[in-house]
Formats: C-alpha cells, structure tokens, sequence
C-alpha cells in the first residue's frame, strides 16, 4: 500500500506450533483423533436444527463445496468441542451462512446490526463479540464411505481447530494463515450417513498474523473479517490420488508461431499396498498417457513433455492478449489415474498461452511485454467488499466498468480474491498483478517501525506455504501477469528466498516483482516500481512533471486523493448532519474517509476546491464543483502518463489508480464508488483512456493525440479553439494531415500560445479531432486558467506535494445557463439487456456552451438505474452541436419501472425525461428547439 504512521508495536505473536499443512504440496496429513467426550447438547433434543447439510458425491475425482454452516460464538457454547462437532448437533438459535463468509457478515444477512456502509452505525457493533473464537458447523451425507475423502480448504481467517465426526483432525498451529492450502485424509472418520464438519475459528489481528488487513482504505470491520472466505471443498477417490495437476506453456518468441506444453503432476499413492496405476488424459489438443508402479504411499511427480509426447507441440496456437491487444482463448487438460481400468482420480483445469517479460528499461523502469508487444499499465487498485462476501455478479459489474473505463490491469495488494475473480479477468482479458500487503505483519520483518509484528519461527511457515498455495492457484491464469513478494518494502533475504523456491516450485512463469515501492532484493533485483505518491490533493498539473508522482517510469499506487461520490450515493452514506459537516466544515473528521489520521479529514481537498472553484454555496454546489474538480485531476492523469509513455527519455510504463473502487461507501480513492455510481472521477478516466484521444498537456499548452489502438491512424484534423466563459471565441486554429503510430504512440498537432487577446482568469479549451472522412473521433474540453497552480515541491511528504498559490477558475461560476434538450428511446434484446439511445443538444442561441452534461439514467422513483455502461458522458456542447449517447444495462434493474433520463450540468437545470420514447423534445430550459447535428471541426485561422 504505502508508508502507514508507525503505531507502537505489541508483543511478538507466535504460533502455538509448527508443521503446516500443504495438501497440494506435502501430500494428506492424517492428525491424531481427539476422542469425543460423552456430552449432552446445550439445548436439549427440542432445539431446532440449522446447520446446512450437503450430500457428498462418491464418484472418483469428485470435489463438492459445503453448501454452507451454522455459526455461533464460543462464549454462547458451553459444550464440549466433540459434541458440537459430532452429527446430530442442534444447534439451536445458531446462525445460518452460505460456503463463504466471515462473522460479520453472517450477522449482518441474519440483522443482527444496523447497515454499516451508513453514517457511523458500525461503530454500533461490538469488537468485544469477536475477540473469542466462533464455531463454524456443517452437515453432509455420505452414500458410500469406502472412498477415500479429503477436506481441501484455504481462506481460514485467522486460525482453526478442525473436527470431523467430533475427533480433532487438525489444530490452530497447523491451520494457520488466510492463504495457506491445507487437505485433510478424513477417511478413516466418515461414515454412512450423516456426517460432520466444524472449525473453531479464531480471531483475527493482522498485525499479529500472517492474514489480511484493511490499512487505511476504509475503517475496518470490527471482526477483523474471521471466518471462512474461501470454499471448503471434500474430495473423494480411490487408492491412488492426482494432486498438482498443471500445464507450462512456452511460446515461441518473437514468432508466437508455436507452444509447447509441459503437463505435470503428483501422483499419490494413499494405500497401504503397491498400486500400479495408469495416468491418461489430454492437454489442448493432445493426448498424453503413462503407466507407473509406486510402493505404498509413494508420491511420484509426473511429467509429459514434448520430447516424449510430440503432439504437446501447438503449430499455430491461439494466444491469449490483454482485451485492447486481442482476444482472450482458453484451452483445457483433463488427467485420469485408473487403477484396475477404473478411475481412482481425476485433475481437471483451463491454461492459456501467452508470454509475459517486464524487463527494467535503461532508467530502470519496469516495462510489462505481453506476447513481445510493450504496453503502458494503465490500471486501478482493486478492492473486495469490506466483508469479503464474493458476489459473481457485482465483481463482474466491476470488471466491465474497468474495460470501459479503458484500463488494462488491476492491483490486488493482498485480499488475493477467489478463484472466478481470476476466472472473470481471464475471459475479459485484464491484466492483474496481486500481491501481498504493506502496514501489518506481512511485512513486520522488515518495514521498521511501521504497523506489524516481527515474525517468529512459525510466521516463515505459514508465509511459504501461503506462497506455495497462491502459486499453484495462480500460475494457469493468463491474466496474471507478475507476483508482488513485497509492497512498501523488499523482503529480506531470508524470506525473498522462500518465496522465490516456493514459486520456482510451482512453475512460475510470470516476472516476480521485490516490491511495489522503489526497493530491491537480492534475488529478484530492483522493483522497477516507485511508491512515490500522492495520496491527497494536488492540481492537474503535477501530472506532468517527471519527478515525484508524476508520469515518468512505473507509478504502483497514486491519485489526487479524495474522490466525492455523485449526490445519489452521498444520500445513500451519510445522514443529513454528515452532509451538513461535508460542505460546512471543510477540515471536519470524516469518518468515511479513512482512520488514519493522515486522511481524517478532506481539509487539502477541500481548500484547493475553495480556492479554485469558489467556496461552496450549499451540498449540491459542493458536489457540483467536486465532480468538476475530479474530472479535470482524473483525466490529467492518465493523460499525462499516456502522453510520455514513448518518450525517449524516462518514459512512462505504468500508473495504478488509487483506487479502482473502494470495498465500503467512501470519500476517497475511488474511480467507481460502492453502489456503481459513475461522477467526474469515472468519466475523467474514460475520456482520457478512449482508443484515439485528443489531449491538452499542462506543462507545454501542446495539444498531443495519443492512440491506443493497435493500427496507426492517419489523415486526421485537429483543432483548438479557447472560449471565454461567456462563449466568446478568442483563439481557434486547425491543423490538417496529423498521423500517429499505433500501440500507444502519441503526436503532437499543434502548441497553445503563452497568451491569446482577451480577459485573464477562466477560459476554456475545446479540442476536436476528425478522421480523414471528417467524422469527430475525440472532443475534449478544459477548463483553465491564465494563473497557474504553483507547486511547492521542496515541502512534498510521501502522500502529497503543497500547493502555495492555485488556479482562478472562479470564472465558471459566471457562466450564463445554457438550454440543453434531449430525445431518447428505449429497446430491450430480449435476453435480459435494454439499451436507451439519448441525443443531447445545446440549443442556445447565444455562445454559451453547456458545461459537463450528465445524463444518469434513473427509474421512476428518481433512483439511478445501476451498473449502466454509457457510451460517452459528462459532454460539452457548445451551441448548435449535438451528441447521441447509449447507455446499456440490465432490463431487471429498472425494477419494473419505465427508464428516465436526469440530465443536469454545470451550467444547465436538472430535469428528469421519459426514456421510453414517443414524448418528443424536452428541454432544461424552455420548449424544445429544432434539431441540430453535432458540428464537425472546421479549418479556421491558422490552419
């Protein structure tokens, strides 16, 4: 994350014991049976039953997720662990959960407590009820107990005992880190019937354990997210077991003209004889197959490869790009170990062929290459939910609205998510690049004085195997393209060691990164990344400027700091006496910021946006103005690490957003808020990401295309032209015959003048760009201001640089209204997706442009229509120009209720218009007027 203030630290922790469990790695552990203790149940034999229950499957190679369990706290269970954990429990009054989730948020799909993502209530819930451990309990039926069955589970927050049947089969100091892979040979315990599964699940401090911690993106749950949060799966099979099972591709560079495969496994054999076992199955396209004898409990790695399976040599194979570079294909492998011609186990999974290099380029900047072709990381920091519950269709949302804002990659610095969140960004095509996480006990060996407890013996344990495990969970995942070992600081010798053995042990193929600040290890070099900032506000600007946080070499976590929701959200978060201190009181704590103190307040956010804009004159001119601000800080960004990503000198080579998204409603460090709401933060992003871009660069007034798309464009037009706030026209020049290279190349069209004739203070700058057949491709429109922000950057900390005199652009609040209509229609597919197509126009008859128009699609009730995908939005229209917008999104989410459209802008009227058509023109600002078409630029002086 980044340089967190240094809390006192605590006593050491440690573990109780040593000896993790590895399923994948090590084999199944059997654990000395606890003997059940001849109990009565709490409750009596009238309690009523909760406890979820799944029937197993017996079939050889099976894994079937417990569907869910009852949970309860241990200081409202007085009996014996062997009772709770035997089958036939009550369990009565206990708690009802699905196969993933923490404490918290069982309580809170039970009600137990009040909304937390509003105003202060999860202040209201009680840390103390999670400072005792809480059973876990799950039910399941077993057909035919012959079978050999395994307990393979990861995502235990912090630690666990572990019963089956009520007999102990593992202890807390062997299940022990939230990412540690264990498998359990239960064999022995199940029985026809009913059976039973319990965890005694600890709590967690992620300062003293080797787990996931919040830092200061959001104020943390109170139960520190104990639980389970990943699928507890039970695995059957006969005598012999496939474990590890995987393929390595390797792409013939720079050719991409064929791949060849490596499939390799662990062949295990958990009975007490000689087994002979034959090992089949395909990979691609190929077949592969080989008999092997092992002695009783043998393991065995296996290995096909092309020197002996030629058919594991792809001709022509399809590559797997990044979603802006190509498409995204998928290939499968299927083995079999059958013992007597009957199956005994089966090991499926998916793999992808690609090739990813990020050398360091000569001023030591980390250049990502996928399939030879540089790229410039345009990505986000990535967020789960507070309560690490996985919801499918809200992460793919996320997902999609990544791809439309144009980004390519997303940072996960540890809550390395489920398995579909990888599944998702596979199919999608993005880039991700987890990581484990700064400011807690992941990195308490070696961050100094910072937040986290040194580690013990055990720790280096439990840090291995969590390595091992996230290896060989992640190696087949295309979209995976690096691991981060460390984040604000490199790993020590000792420990960079183990985590390099445990992914060279697993395959790994992918660049392993020391850290995401500018550090370096012995083993794997210098980072190529700087952790430089900012965190907090600072002006459009500092972009440009190749030193601190700006757009020179690889920016792992950075922005402007605080990002206001849209008025909707903020209604939805805060209580109206919050909203009250928002605006009123500019340095008021913010509880929905941050608990850190660095970022209590919106104090610099605040200033800067008083002193730029004008104060605010109520809430909605608060947010008015925030929504401006972000959009103007937002787009500078990416513009400017776009625009220097092919310089010859310290070029660009990436910028993570911080952040994407954020996993509660919040005030800052989000690109998308909690509930998909879309404000300047998103549409600044989108504008400055769109495939061919005109831009304006701040430090040189040069007016740049940039083009993302792979082709080279040529016969372009290009034109600038600056405004008074009033319209006015006072400097316009068109430039013919602009070409760009394809990849991300950039041109510059034409230099700004210093100075034009006219007022000082508030201007603005619209710029067009046309293809050769005269259709605008980009329009992009500033705000500036003939008194520059001036930076101060012999003062910068680690979370911003001051700003000691600020831009006018009070100018704007002098802007006469601007009438904009508006005509819209409404189709459905018929597969569950409406589109609402809406032609915006400024149909003044002055020169007033309409600032900013947003067009949010909302139903009946007002309420916005939520995720919506638009083509374009927050345009400015400049009298006589049009632009038809879409918006895509779920027909359900209009909850039965005809769409309408709230259009609204900086200088225009909100009004809300039917979107289902047949109402005709409507207009902001009188009666509709006639229809015009969006002006195409024209040669004008100077050109």
């Amino acid at each position: 994350m980044f340089r967190c203030p240094a809390p006192v630290r605590g006593a050491v922790a440690a573990l109780a014991a040593a000896g993790l469990v590895l399923g994948l790695t090590a084999g199944a552990t059997r654990a000395a049976p606890e003997t059940p203790a001849a109990t009565t149940p709490a409750g009596g034999s009238t309690a009523t039953r909760t406890t979820p229950s799944t029937t197993v499957s017996a079939a050889p190679g099976s894994a079937t997720v417990l569907s869910g369990y009852a949970i309860q706290s241990t200081a409202k269970v007085t009996d014996p662990a062997a009772t709770v954990s035997s089958p036939g429990y009550p369990a009565a009054g206990w708690y009802s959960v699905g196969p993933r989730s923490t404490v918290l948020a069982a309580l809170l799909a039970a009600g137990v407590h009040p909304d937390p993502f509003y105003s202060t209530q999860q202040k209201q819930i009680p840390a103390a009820d999670f400072t005792v451990p809480w059973w876990y309990r799950s039910d399941l039926t077993v057909t035919d107990p012959t079978a050999r069955t395994y307990l393979d589970f990861s995502g235990v927050v912090s630690a666990a005992d572990v019963f089956v049947n009520g007999r102990r089969v593992a202890d807390a100091s062997t299940v022990a880190g939230a990412y540690t892979r264990h498998e359990l040979d239960v064999t022995d315990l199940i029985r026809a019937g009913a059976n039973t599964v319990a965890f005694r699940i600890q709590p967690n401090n992620p300062r003293k354990r080797l787990t996931m911690g919040w830092l200061d993106w959001l104020q943390p749950p109170p139960d520190e997210n104990m639980g389970i949060v990943r699928d507890v799966t039970v695995r059957r099979g006969g005598p012999v077991a496939l474990r590890d099972a995987h393929v390595v591709s390797t792409l013939a560079m720079p050719s991409m003209s064929s791949a060849e495969l490596t499939v390799k496994a662990r062949v295990r054999n958990d009975s007490p004889d000689p087994v002979t076992t034959t090992v089949s199955g395909t990979a691609g396209p190929a077949t592969v197959s080989r008999t092997l004898t092992l002695a009783p409990h043998e393991t065995r790695s296996i290995v096909f490869s092309p020197a002996d399976h030629p058919a594991l040599v792809l001709n022509t194979p399809r590559v797997w790009w990044p979603a802006s570079m190509g498409e995204q294909p998928m290939y499968g492998f299927e083995l079999t170990a059958a013992v007597n011609g009957a199956a005994s186990d089966t090991a499926r999974g998916s793999f992808a062929v690609r090739d990813v290099q990020a050398p360091l380029n000569a001023d030591g900047a980390r250049q990502y290459r996928i399939n030879g072709r540089p790229l410039l990381i345009k990505g986000g920091g990535w967020s789960p939910d507070e309560f690490l519950r996985w919801e499918p269709v809200y992460a793919e949302d996320r997902l999609r609205y990544a791809l439309d804002l144009g980004l390519n990659t997303l940072r996960l610095e540890g809550h390395i998510e489920p398995d579909e969140f990888f599944d998702l960004a596979d199919r999608y095509g993005i880039l991700t690049l987890p990581g484990w996480e700064c400011c807690d006990k992941w990195e308490g060996e070696v961050n100094g004085t910072e937040a986290g407890e040194r580690w013990d013996t055990p720790d280096y344990a439990v840090a291995k195997a969590s390595m091992a495990a996230e290896a060989a969970r992640l190696r087949h995942h295309p979209s995976v393209i690096s691991f981060l070992i460390g984040s604000d600081f490199a790993p020590n010798e000792e420990i960079e060691e183990m985590y390099v053995d445990a992914l060279k042990s697993a395959d790994w193929t992918t660049p392993v990164v020391p850290a995401a600040a500018d550090a370096s290890a012995p083993l794997t070099g210098r980072s190529g990344m700087k952790m430089t900032g900012p965190y907090d506000w600072v002006p459009p600007g500092y972009w440009y400027d190749k030193r601190e946080g700006g757009a020179a070499g690889f920016n792992s976590e950075t922005s402007a700091g605080p990002d206001v929701p849209t008025l909707d959200t903020l209604r939805r978060m805060m209580s109206p006496t919050e909203l009250d201190t928002l605006w009123k009181e500019p340095s008021a704590p913010q509880y929905h910021r941050s608990p850190s103190p660095t970022f209590a307040t919106l104090t610099l956010y605040n200033a800067a946006l008083a002193a730029r804009y004008g104060p605010p004159t109520g809430l909605e001119d608060y947010v008015r103005k925030a929504q401006l601000a972000q959009y103007e800080n937002v787009r500078a960004q990416f513009e400017a690490y776009a625009r220097n990503a092919k310089d010859a000198s310290r070029p660009s080579t990436g910028v993570i957003y911080w952040m994407f998204n954020s996993g509660w409603t919040s005030l800052h460090w989000q690109l998308v808020d909690r509930y998909l709401d879309q404000g300047g933060a998103y549409f600044g992003a989108k504008k400055a990401n769109e495939p061919l871009h005109i831009q304006y660069g701040y430090d040189n007034r040069a007016v740049s295309v940039v083009n993302h798309r792979a082709a080279a464009a040529a016969g372009l037009t290009a034109r600038v032209t600056l405004f008074g706030t009033d319209g006015t026209q006072r400097y316009d020049r068109t430039v013919t015959g602009v070409s760009v290279a394809g990849g991300g190349a950039s041109s510059t069209a034409l230099t700004v003048p210093a100075s034009v004739p006219g007022p000082s203070g508030t201007y603005l700058a619209r710029l067009l760009l046309a293809d050769a057949e005269g259709r605008e491709v980009s329009r992009n429109v500033y705000w500036l201001s003939t008194t520059a922000d001036v930076l101060d950057y012999a003062e910068s900390s680690w979370y911003h640089t001051p700003t000691t005199a600020y831009a006018d652009l009070t100018g704007l609040n002098s802007m006469p209204r601007a009438p904009v209509t508006a005509t819209a229609r409404t189709t459905a597919d018929g597969a569950g997706t409406s589109t609402t197509t809406v032609t915006v126009r400024n149909t003044g008859s002055g020169k007033t442009p309409a600032l900013l128009t947003d067009v949010h699609l909302v139903s009946a009730r007002g309420a916005p229509v939520l995720p919506v995908r638009w083509s374009d939005n927050q345009v400015s229209l400049w009298p006589g120009e049009s632009a038809t917008l879409t918006a895509t999104y779920r027909t359900a989410d209009l909850r039965g209720s005809a769409p309408q459209l709230r259009i609204s802008g900086w200088n225009t009227p909100t009004v809300t218009l039917p979107a289902d058509g047949g109402q005709g023109p409507r207009t902001a600002d009188g009666p509709a007027a006639r229809e015009v078409r969006r002006a195409r630029p024209q040669p004008g002086p100077g050109a």
